[in-house]
């Protein structure tokens, strides 16, 4: 055996949940829209009445994102007037608390750093 073979090869990076988290972060209102759903607002309507700022244009556009990346689901109901509600999936769950860990390791880093 050659003393000199490689053993390991090159580590990339996860790309599509490394792609996830950046774009997850780069939208201001994904994680209020977290909060807003852990307190049990999960009408489109009433989130944008809770949060100063946040227009049903940018909330639409912010849900789609989370529902195409399998982190929130939508349930439309058959009723009259039409009923929309958001709950996180299951994956959602799992992604949200990696969010809390790396917030948690940012504080962790702030306080190295203050000190």
């Amino acid at each position: 055996m050659n003393s000199k073979e490689k053993k390991f090869s090159r580590k990339s990076s996860p790309s599509r949940s490394a792609r996830m988290v950046e774009t997850i972060y780069g939208c201001k209102w994904s994680l209020t829209v977290y909060q807003l759903l852990a307190e049990g607002i999960n009408r489109p309507g009433e989130m944008v009445r809770s949060v100063e700022g946040l227009s049903t244009k940018v909330l639409n556009s912010c849900l789609k994102r989370n529902i195409d990346f399998g982190i929130l689901n939508r349930l439309a109901f058959d009723e009259s007037p039409p009923r929309v509600e958001y709950q996180i999936t299951e994956f959602g769950n799992k992604f949200i608390r990696i969010l809390d860990d790396l917030e948690k390791l940012q504080s962790e880093i702030s306080e190295q750093v203050a000190n």
